[in-house]
């Protein structure tokens, strides 16, 4: 967790920032060990969302029904995000994770034109050869509960339904997967991952890019929850969501199960 939050997300793209000071000391112990870094705002952001927040007022007027002069009042406050004014923060984060150590930049913001931005950046800085991995097909989901808790992350008012995905339609994942590899992406990440395993398949199919797949915290959540109660097995059932995983597509798997997966595997 960062030491602050505020409206400008500074601690995301600090020099002690909690994930440069992570990896510099990562790459001090295990220096062969490559590291991804997860290129995002929420967790900095003192109101939880993932980009800079505009605020406004409106104001609506009207009289009363019975006709009299009386006027009604009411004060409205609405929130934006600033797609481009985040872009700006956002490459600056990603360069300075690049510059602490960070071997792969993972985007999981959901704004608009975000990889281009990272890429010029990395570019200017001289990190040409470092590749980008793309939260290209994030989805507003439900399933996320248990990381925002434990973040602290969670959206203080609205929800993140504007600039995540609409879980009902895979032709805009298509596009962003698209969008994003244009952009530069070298990699695509689809999350979550077992709600939308058909996603995982047609990216799979469509896109000649490596393509990943994140099990978020609310599906280890379930399993890990069942198990407790007696209600499965719960290594055969690990196993068994991280096969239809790959399965459906996906070279890599973000999970929280990958150790004792590992395990297994060996």
């Amino acid at each position: 967790m960062p030491e602050k939050k505020d409206e400008q997300a500074s601690g995301a793209w600090a020099e002690d920032g909690i994930v440069q000071r992570a990896t510099r000391a990562i790459k001090r112990e295990i220096p062969e060990l490559i590291v991804l870094s997860d290129v995002c705002l929420c967790e900095y952001m003192s109101h939880g969302h993932c980009g800079v927040v505009k605020k406004s007022t409106s104001i609506a007027t009207g009289h009363s029904d019975s006709g009299g002069a009386t006027a009604v009042r009411s004060r409205v406050q609405q929130y934006e995000i600033e797609n481009d004014v985040t872009l700006e923060i956002l490459a600056r984060t990603a360069v300075s994770q690049a510059k602490a150590g960070v071997d792969v930049i993972a985007p999981s913001d959901m704004m608009d034109g975000r990889v281009a931005a990272i890429r010029a950046a990395l570019d200017r800085a001289g990190f040409e050869n470092t590749p980008i991995l793309s939260y290209a097909a994030k989805f507003a989901s439900g399933f996320y509960g248990p990381f925002r808790e434990a973040a602290d992350s969670a959206p203080q008012f609205g929800d993140r339904r504007s600039y995540q995905m609409d879980g009902a339609n895979l032709l805009e994942a298509m596009r962003e997967i698209q969008s994003d590899i244009e952009e530069g992406a070298d990699m695509v990440m689809v999350k979550p991952a077992m709600p939308y395993l058909d996603v995982i398949a047609a990216a799979r199919e469509r896109f000649d890019v490596p393509v990943a797949a994140y099990q978020v915290s609310g599906e280890y959540a379930m399993i890990q929850a069942a198990a407790q109660n007696g209600w499965l097995d719960r290594e055969r059932v690990m196993m068994e969501s991280l096969l239809s995983i790959r399965r459906a597509g996906a070279g890599t798997i973000l999970t929280y199960f990958a150790k004792d997966a590992a395990k297994l595997i060996s």
